[in-house]
């Protein structure tokens, strides 16, 4: 097939590219410019995939374009980015939940505008591919496509990709699924790819979208688990579900971010014990493996990345709006953030997390 590959400048989709010109298909390479030239705070932006260190990335990506002799296009959607990914973070952040850009720049930028662009230029590429570490294949009986973990557990980022449609996932390849991140490394280096040795990226900029974009929102106060007032905060953006540092705050005991409260601008403080939820409420919800949830199944429930999942019942609670139940309550469960539904190797489907109430 011909296959775009999206450059990111990185050794993982270096070695991507590399792997599916091996196999015999007529690979090019493309990657996305989405800094807008915007200023940053001092210090933001360096090695992270939006901000002036753009402009290094694009240039790795060209090169490893030129080691593997494949044709090369970079496509400008600053634009785009700012709509679809910043501007919903700021309103998040002012809504007082953590959003995750990540899981929405995969499946609107990379795998919608990227390749619809590239397509657009007359490139005739057939399938998308990237350097993930997940896996994509059919499962005979329903006909469906499934996003399966990647084999290295400690790289696996199938939680990224878990918003990721049927018409997305029939032209993924993922050629690093099968493979450790030390692998990919040897690899890199037998093929002398110019990126071989280049440290890991950040997933997004440097102290946070809501440093550029002023999404903190303004000062407040903390409050205690009485509603007393015990410091002030800079602004509800700066803070997350489970955070201790950065409070200003004195007790007997560690304090923690309990809730951010966006009615009353407040940062809810507490014990660690206030962080431990036995259920949530996801909305909206995307299924994969199945066209939707007809009554409880019990799943693993992923509540961010690196989450280990936990073992939990998911309930329909009308369209579009799930229930998860946990076996064990679950620590700092943020609204905001991506809840992903496991079965097995196997992503169900995932949710955004709208309510985590307290039992």
């Amino acid at each position: 097939m011909r296959v775009a590959v999206g450059l990111s400048g990185g050794v993982d989709s270096a070695v991507a590219a590399a792997l599916l010109r091996e196999a015999g298909h007529e690979v090019v390479g493309v990657t996305m410019r989405i800094w807008d030239g915007r200023p940053l705070p001092s210090g933001a932006g360096g090695g992270a995939c939006y901000g002036p260190g753009e402009i290094d990335d694009v240039r790795d990506a060209a090169g490893v374009a030129a080691a593997l002799a494949i044709p090369f296009h970079e496509i400008d959607l600053a634009a785009e980015y700012s709509a679809r990914i910043l501007e919903p973070c700021v309103r998040a952040y002012r809504l007082g939940t953590t959003p995750n850009p990540c899981v929405h720049c995969n499946r609107w930028m990379k795998f919608e505008l990227l390749f619809e662009r590239l397509r657009d230029l007359g490139a005739g590429c057939q399938a998308m591919a990237t350097g993930h570490y997940a896996r994509v294949r059919r499962d005979e009986a329903s006909g469906r496509f499934l996003l399966c973990r990647g084999r290295d557990r400690a790289k696996d980022q199938s939680y990224f990709l878990s918003f990721l449609t049927q018409a997305h996932l029939a032209r993924a390849l993922l050629p690093l699924g099968e493979l450790t991140k030390a692998e990919v490394r040897e690899r890199a280096r037998a093929l002398a790819l110019p990126v071989a040795e280049k440290r890991e990226s950040q997933d997004f900029v440097s102290g946070g979208y809501r440093a550029i974009l002023g999404g903190a929102g303004g000062p407040g106060p903390i409050l205690d688990e009485r509603g007393g007032e015990i410091g002030r905060h800079s602004g509800l953006g700066n803070y997350t579900i489970g955070q201790r540092r950065g409070l200003g705050v004195s007790a007997r005991e560690p304090l923690y971010v309990v809730g951010l409260d966006p009615g009353r601008n407040a940062v809810l403080a507490g014990p660690e014990r206030l962080l431990y939820r036995e259920e949530l409420e996801a909305e909206p919800v995307h299924w994969i493996a199945l066209p939707g949830l007809d009554g409880p199944r019990a799943v693993r429930a992923a509540i961010r990345y690196r989450h280990e999942g936990a073992d939990a019942v998911v309930s329909p609670l009308g369209p579009g709006r799930v229930r998860v139940r946990f076996v064990r309550p679950q620590r700092a469960v943020a609204p905001g953030q991506v809840v992903a539904f496991y079965e097995d190797d196997v992503v169900l489907g995932a949710g955004i997390i709208a309510a985590a109430p307290r039992s």
